[in-house]
């Protein structure tokens, strides 16, 4: 069987979408106005070279604008609902178990869009380097991927099944 999957895809339940939509829309409505207001009534102070409060509001301005082109883009390339899936196969919306060499403990974490952090288990995201390393690989299956510190680590994938919900 031949699965396809879309690295630009955010797959996302509804609940995600919902919380990330809700959070759009106060951003761009009524916090844009609320920031603008901070930054108007900063200015009334006088000199803005050394006004620490029109600098700060500034700022929180530019970080809510990076915040709003994220979401954005999240919510454009958005699907809801389960991502194709082939159990014993890793994917999105699939909990993995997997064993580190040298490590005798199993870990286990849900394969999604760092947006679901709301699960009950940990998160790793596809792109890391983790989850690039196993997507798409089978149960059984060793791979070894790059640390941040150039340093490789290998990895054998004990199981891979549809996540339910824990």
């Amino acid at each position: 069987m031949t699965q396809t999957r879309d690295d630009n895809v955010t797959w996302l339940t509804q609940e995600a979408y919902n919380r990330l939509k809700s959070e759009l829309d106060h951003l761009s409505g009524s916090g844009r106005i609320e920031i603008a207001e901070k930054i108007e009534a900063a200015r009334e102070e006088g000199d803005l070279k050394e006004n620490g409060g029109y600098h700060a509001a500034k700022e929180e301005q530019g970080k809510m604008e990076a915040r709003i082109l994220q979401l954005t883009e999240i919510l454009r390339t958005a699907r809801v609902g389960e991502a194709p899936r082939t159990e014993g196969v890793v994917g999105p919306g699939m909990t993995v178990t997997v064993k580190f060499d040298g490590d005798e403990d199993e870990v286990t974490f849900l394969l999604a869009s760092r947006e679901e952090s709301g699960a009950p288990i940990d998160v790793y995201s596809p792109k890391s380097p983790l989850g690039s390393a196993i997507n798409g690989r089978r149960v059984g299956e060793k791979v070894s991927y790059q640390l941040p510190n150039n340093k490789s680590l290998g990895v054998e994938i004990i199981d891979a099944v549809p996540y339910t919900g824990m």
